[in-house]
């Protein structure tokens, strides 16, 4: 949307609701980000390299704790990563980071055509994270799937109020 002066209309918070969608769409953005450098950062650095960080990071807590699940968790997936592994989860995270960003800043540049595609897009995430969930539940997995089904939600909301407001005042009376 623009204004009479032909610049781009940032969205603005009406309410509460409004600020915790903006809130949110931003941590998306960040999101999308951080998947963006890790993917780069997969495609750039060899696998002897990323076990060798992983090994350095998870030292001291597995000295401390030999069982420590999280820890045991990282160096063990490290450890098994295979080039063609290393492939799919870098373009898996370019990908997905990639969406992420352009949707989010068509959000706050108040694009409307964005709107449904977010809601798409976070739909299939969450029915690929459903599906990780039933295989294997983490807590992590199951509360970045509720932020997820809210960020829907809110991004709904928002959808049908623009609609509504794009209508304009003679149209709604």
């Amino acid at each position: 949307m623009t204004s009479s002066t032909g610049h781009m209309v940032r969205f603005q918070p009406r309410d509460w609701l409004d600020h915790v969608f903006e809130i949110g769409i931003v941590l998306k953005g960040v999101d999308g980000l951080l998947e963006v450098v890790g993917g780069v950062l997969l495609l750039l650095v060899a696998r002897a390299e990323i076990s060798g960080l992983v090994q350095a990071l998870t030292q001291h807590e597995l000295s401390e704790d030999p069982r420590d699940l999280i820890a045991s968790r990282l160096l063990h997936t490290a450890n098994s990563l295979t080039r063609p592994g290393q492939l799919f989860g870098a373009g898996y995270l370019l990908l997905h980071g990639i969406v992420k960003v352009v949707l989010v800043l068509a959000l706050l540049r108040n694009k409307l055509w964005a709107y449904p595609w977010l809601i798409g897009v976070l739909l299939i995430f969450i029915g690929y994270q459903v599906y990780r969930i039933v295989l294997s539940p983490t807590l992590g997995l199951i509360a970045l799937t509720g932020f997820d089904i809210a960020i829907v939600a809110l991004t709904w909301r928002e959808y049908q109020r623009q609609r509504v407001y794009r209508v304009g005042p003679a149209a709604r009376a």
